[in-house]
């Protein structure tokens, strides 16, 4: 497995406030008009467990979520994915207002796959945090 970590993540926002918008997929549902989505993935689709998009050259994938530990941790797993890929989205307390958040994406990947997109992938994890940040943030 290769491990992707984000940046950590600062959300001017309560742990609890942020861990209930994450733990129910539903919530990002505002993500789907994002510019900066758009151009990566179509369709986009969720509930309170799953989200769903299609990737050009990949076709429809999605994750669903598998745990969730409160306050702490979310864990997702993919679903038809070319690829085994499993997603932690953790928080931290900072403060009884800010929150700190990292996301940690592991993927089974073969070695010629890795190399062609190990730098998109790290650059995509960082990306996805910033938006959830700036997304989650008051």
């Amino acid at each position: 497995m290769t491990t992707y970590e984000s940046e950590i993540k600062a959300i001017s926002s309560n742990e609890e406030v942020v861990f209930g918008i994450l733990s129910d997929l539903k919530n990002l549902e505002n993500l789907a008009s994002n510019p900066s989505l758009q151009d990566k993935a179509r369709e986009l689709q969720f509930d309170s467990d799953s989200c769903s998009f299609v990737v050009d050259g990949f076709g429809k994938m999605g994750f669903r979520i598998v745990e969730r530990d409160p306050f702490k941790t979310i864990k997702l797993v993919s679903e038809n994915a070319p690829v085994e890929v499993m997603v932690w989205i953790q928080l931290k307390a900072v403060d009884e207002n800010n929150t700190n958040m990292k996301l940690t994406v592991k993927a089974e990947l073969p070695m010629m796959i890795k190399m062609m997109v190990d730098k998109k992938l790290q650059e995509g994890v960082n990306s996805i945090a910033d938006l959830l940040a700036k997304t989650l943030s008051k």
